[in-house]
């Protein structure tokens, strides 16, 4: 397989993920900038090639320097990866709308966020649509969206991972997952924007509950190896119904890298931050500090990462009623989030099944 030949690339949003992704495009051959919004971050990237903020211990490619002006990252690029969190996607888009090669629709722009994006009604949106309506009107229909079974460490490493790049632009999706196209990484190109985005926000939502089960399961004599894998086909039933319902269009997303691929990963990882969040609810009382789910994302600076699954599960709650649809799974996490009920009465409930 021919590789692609040099292109330019920003990286907006220099977390883990995007720090992995960018020293392996560099790695790759490709001229790699990443913006930090913190300075210290900048610093150790320049002057160690590490980020000792996000992702510390591992070595990057002398080919990625970072930059603190957010301007300066994405102008003139060829390709512009977001790799913000969701929270704060389209405020960070605001910020360089105005650089000509974003003006005038030039640069390619693809995201890495998972998860949906707040609105100020509460209404769930996705990241490519939230992207879109903060890009200039060109970029309408045409943005990517990167997704698959992908802890950053292990990207940052250079271990093999695979990647769906995603977009109702046929050419884009194609270009996007040709530039992904390096040294330990296998992409391949989808046109399911709907049904990619859904299984990288919901997949979190049920790799928290399996942390809950797996600690559980430490105390518990109900819980094994049977349940939890019981517990990853009844989840990923569940993100395949709010895809359908939601507009996705092939099966085989779902059972894909981007759907079953990835669940299991976020699932099972050591480094999963959603499965970690779902034990620290059991064996260390995380939610004692908060008063309900809102509470809890107004202030998961508290948490001391970031569980993606616990603010998709909002989202999920409001997919569930608009479109009336059952989601056991789901439905049981948000009550506990929202200290409706405790994970071991969630245990009775099922008990009472049997």
């Amino acid at each position: 397989m021919a590789l692609m030949e040099k292109q330019s690339v920003g990286i907006i949003g220099a977390g883990a993920w995007g720090t992995a992704l960018g020293t392996a495009l560099a790695r790759g051959g490709h001229d790699v900038q990443i913006w930090a919004l913190e300075d210290d971050v900048v610093e150790s990237i320049n002057s160690k090639h590490e980020n000792t903020r996000y992702l510390p211990g591992y070595t990057l490619d002398k080919g990625m320097t970072a930059v603190s002006d957010i301007k300066e990252a994405a102008a003139g690029k060829q390709y512009l990866i977001m790799a913000s969190p969701s929270l704060y996607l389209a405020p960070t888009i605001t910020k360089f709308t105005d650089v000509p090669n974003i003006k005038d629709g030039s640069t390619i722009i693809a995201s890495l966020t998972k998860g949906f994006v707040p609105t100020s009604d509460g209404t769930p949106r996705f990241v490519l649509e939230t992207m879109e309506s903060a890009l200039p009107e060109c970029y309408k229909d045409s943005t990517v969206y990167v997704a698959g079974p992908s802890h950053a460490e292990e990207v940052a490493l250079g271990k093999l991972t695979g990647l769906i790049s995603a977009s109702s632009n046929h050419r884009n999706a194609v270009r996007v997952r040709d530039l992904l196209r390096v040294k330990g990484i296998m992409a391949y190109a989808s046109f399911d924007t709907v049904g990619v985005q859904v299984c990288a926000a919901v997949k979190n939502v049920i790799a928290t509950v399996y942390g809950i089960v797996d600690a559980m399961a430490e105390t518990s004599e109900l819980f094994g190896d049977n349940a939890e894998s019981l517990l990853m086909a009844a989840g990923l039933n569940e993100i395949q119904k709010i895809g359908f319902a939601m507009g996705a269009t092939h099966a085989q997303t779902f059972t894909s890298i981007s759907g079953v691929g990835d669940l299991d990963v976020t699932c099972k990882s050591k480094y999963g931050r959603n499965r970690r969040f779902g034990q620290d609810i059991i064996k260390n009382g995380m939610l004692e500090q908060f008063k309900n789910l809102d509470d809890l994302i107004a202030n998961v600076k508290k948490v001391g990462y970031l569980p993606e699954g616990a603010i998709a599960c909002k989202y999920v709650h409001t997919i569930e009623q608009e479109k009336h649809l059952k989601l056991p799974i789901c439905d049981a996490l948000y009550r506990v989030l929202n200290k409706e009920i405790t994970p071991f009465e969630v245990l009775e409930e099922i008990l009472r099944l049997q």
